[in-house]
């Protein structure tokens, strides 16, 4: 953006953070009704933002003796410049006052032998640094340290444990959100509460802030640590660890989705444009700038569609633009491309095929929203479960069967379908999980398994309860399912926030849609609706 706007600097998550709230409570926050439930889940959802911050800010300053470490390196192999031998230079440092001089440019063949004295200036033309700087090399983007130089200076120690304090902060406020959507459906009233801004002005923020988000998508450059994860993937998957690689590990889900580097749109130190594995790279920016898209008019139409009230699609896809959330993750595929295919599975709920389409494609995608099948099944049970099994079925397979033609052999195609489906126990090594459950945490893994026990109870107690499912409860109970897969989830659980805030959103500002169940909503077949809209006219279906 700066080619565009003149001076213009991303801006800084802390910035981006104490801004976005006060424009959330500005646009959104309740005056007149200050002990509302809309106001408590205004304070819930900004409330994610300090562990956010705590967590970037913790990984930059446990990086940054890293790259002190390989300056210091750096700087050790350059030769040392010969100190002046001269009583005069020798005096002076005795006292502490050096003066600099300049280099003296190197003898070329032929040349005379006589030297000129130290004290004699060197032209500018002759001048050669015996080292050219970082921003010479154009296949480098200048490192911009700037935001990390700030920051206090703290130990690797220090430095993790602000980190899990930021891990811990965001699955305390998780565990608030997941009891505020349990709760959910036992709201019978729901007072129609519009944000304080008109349509004009929300759709206005809105673009604005959509262009600033995925401008910053196409301007950013991939660092080494956003590669470790497809080069761990990619070799965990192909059978070539040889246990020396040092990566970082994503977890079960799609082969494709797993080989896309995360595109940081934070400062950040990019690699030599000719390396190798940015050859993903256009195509993980393309798909989060579509990712995104698709989110945002997905919001709008269950607006405009499902809750009859536009401006209430438009106020929520205004506010997950400006959580600082999506300013911080705004290029990671993996958590905004299964957030995208189940807002379109909502958006075409009255279609139970292509709402099991979308469902299955997001499970062949990024493999937990699986935990959801009861629910969605459940709330289709007495009319459309065939119709969206085949749809989910078939979107299942289809991503499976893609698999083959990315696989050597079969015991590639193997792999890679475990993988895809999470047919394997849990990884407990803590050195490859991260999060809560990583080494620098300190807690056991094989706690896991409880936790991982209790997202399967709660799966299974969706198929059951409530009796009576409605659009409202779909929305409340699949955020609060993605939400409790973050407990367990090894390699960043709580940060995936984009599984459940879309949702989460609807659920914030949906009306009273008790009345949106499958037996009123669907019709008894497949063409059944064609047929009402062909029968006033005479013709046969």
């Amino acid at each position: 953006m700066s080619e565009i706007l003149f001076q213009y600097q991303k801006v800084a998550p802390t910035t981006w953070a104490y801004l976005a709230s006060l424009l959330i409570i500005g646009l959104y926050f309740k005056f007149n009704r200050f002990w509302s439930v809309r106001n408590l889940d205004l304070c819930l959802v900004i409330l994610l933002a300090p562990g956010l911050l705590f967590v970037y800010y913790g990984e930059q300053l446990s990086r940054r003796p890293v790259r002190s470490a390989a300056a210091a390196e750096e700087t050790s192999a350059t030769p040392p410049a010969v100190a002046p031998t001269d009583s005069t230079s020798d005096s002076s440092a005795t006292d502490g006052n050096v003066q600099e001089t300049p280099e003296r440019p190197s003898s070329e063949p032929g040349a005379p032998a006589a030297e000129a004295p130290l004290t004699e200036p060197v032209r500018p033309e002759e001048a050669r640094p015996t080292t050219p700087p970082i921003a010479a090399n154009t296949n480098l983007q200048p490192p911009r340290e700037e935001l990390i130089a700030s920051m206090p200076k703290l130990s690797p120690e220090k430095a993790r444990s602000v980190m899990n304090f930021g891990y811990v902060w965001l699955l305390s406020v998780s565990l608030l959100l997941l009891i505020r959507l349990l709760c959910d459906p036992t709201m019978v009233r729901r007072p129609l509460l519009e944000p304080n801004l008109s349509n004009g002005g929300l759709l206005f923020i809105g673009c604005a802030l959509l262009v600033f988000l995925m401008a910053n998508v196409l301007a950013s450059e991939v660092s080494s640590d956003d590669l470790s994860g497809p080069q761990g993937a990619a070799a965990l998957m192909q059978k070539r660890d040889d246990g020396t690689t040092r990566y970082t590990y994503l977890g079960p889900g799609y082969y494709f989705l797993h080989l896309l580097p995360s595109i940081p749109t934070l400062p950040a130190n990019g690699i030599a444009k000719t390396d190798p594995r940015l050859a993903f790279a256009p195509a993980a920016k393309t798909m989060a700038i579509i990712s995104h898209l698709a989110v945002v008019i997905a919001l709008v139409i269950v607006g405009l569609w499902h809750f009859d009230n536009i401006k209430l699609g438009i106020g929520a896809a205004a506010m997950y633009l400006m959580l600082p959330y999506t300013a911080q993750m705004t290029g990671h595929v993996d958590h905004v491309l299964p957030s995208a295919l189940m807002l379109w599975a909502i958006v075409f709920y009255r279609r139970p095929a292509i709402a099991g389409i979308f469902v299955g494609l997001s499970v062949g995608v990024v493999y937990y929203p699986i935990f959801l099948l009861p629910l969605w099944i459940s709330f289709y049970w007495q009319r459309g479960v065939f119709r969206f099994l085949a749809g989910l079925l078939g979107a299942v397979a289809i991503t499976a069967i893609s698999l083959a033609f990315v696989s050597e052999d079969m015991a590639s195609f193997w792999s890679k379908i475990r993988q895809m489906f999470g047919l394997f126990m849990p990884n407990m090594d803590a050195d490859q999980l991260r999060g809560v459950w990583g080494r620098s945490f300190g807690w056991d893994p094989i706690w896991r398994l409880p936790c991982i026990a209790l997202s399967i109870c709660l799966s299974a107690l969706f198929a059951l309860w409530p009796a009576q499912k409605n659009l409202g409860t779909l929305l409340s109970c699949s955020a609060a399912m993605m939400l409790a897969v973050q407990f367990w989830h090894g390699y960043g659980g709580g940060t995936y926030i984009a599984w459940f805030m879309p949702l989460m959103l609807l659920t914030i500002f949906r009306p009273n849609l008790e009345d949106r169940i499958a037996l009123t909503v669907l019709g008894e077949g497949w063409l059944s609706k064609r047929r009402a809209r062909l029968a006033p006219l005479g013709r046969a279906a």
